[in-house]
């Protein structure tokens, strides 16, 4: 069921990561996603503190990567790049797990490496999402860290970076939503591009969807809904992605 324009609209974190674009890019999709009035931008760290000085007074919050895309970097260095992120106005920040430790079984690295990120970002009253890279694990490994997110209070699991070899699907986003903590919220990324898709993620479970094609899914959410269509000033489009 096709749900009303803010509610579906507050589902979208809209994603400017892919590293060649420009300047006036980055600024153009911090202004589609105030006319569309979307949940947040993720965009790239370089980027955060004029993303968050555009968004400065609205409800679309200022958000970023930590240890993105691969998360190979060492713990401190995520830990440096996340106090970096609350310092440019970061509100929402989304980290990867280390995938090789992860798969390595190294638990209690994981553990700690999550931890940390978690609680510097807590401490300072924001919210952190935890990146799986599902298309690497197997599901025994996205429920392992599903319980650890539960336990060291996570605010979303989320299914992919969006430059893996796959992003989210179905099946994934039922699973991380069956052994997530009921308080923990599940965030769909990757693949999904129009909107019948992202209502389908919304149906399993999933309270944020990163995508880069906002503008055409809620252009499409419009003309179901009998909406006008929303304008924008011309400028350069994003390149898609994500």
């Amino acid at each position: 069921m096709t749900a009303g324009y803010t509610e579906t609209a507050k589902l979208i974190d809209h994603a400017l990561l892919v590293p060649s674009l420009t300047w006036d890019e980055l600024e153009a999709g911090c202004r589609l996603a105030l006319a569309y009035d979307v949940a947040s931008v993720c965009i790239m760290p370089h980027a955060l503190a004029r993303c968050a000085e555009m968004l400065a007074g609205s409800t679309v919050a200022p958000s970023t990567t930590i240890g993105f895309p691969h998360g190979g970097q060492t713990t401190g260095a995520k830990v440096a790049e996340t106090l970096q992120a609350l310092a440019d106005g970061g509100a929402e920040l989304d980290m990867v797990v280390n995938v090789s430790r992860v798969r390595s079984g190294h638990w209690e690295y994981v553990r700690a490496d999550i931890r940390a990120v978690t609680e510097a970002v807590h401490a300072a009253g924001r919210k952190v999402k935890v990146i799986f890279e599902n298309c690497s694990l197997d599901d025994a490994q996205k429920i392992r860290l599903c319980t650890i997110a539960s336990e060291l209070g996570c605010d979303w699991v989320k299914t992919s970076t969006g430059f893996g070899s796959g992003g989210a699907t179905e099946a994934d986003v039922a699973l991380l939503r069956r052994h997530a903590a009921p308080d923990v919220q599940v965030k769909a990324a990757g693949g999904v591009r129009d909107l019948d898709g992202l209502l389908r993620m919304r149906d399993l479970g999933c309270t944020r969807i990163g995508t880069s094609r906002s503008r055409e899914i809620l252009d499409e959410l419009n003309l179901r809904l009998g909406r006008p269509p929303v304008l924008l000033a011309d400028g350069p489009a994003p390149a898609a992605g994500y």
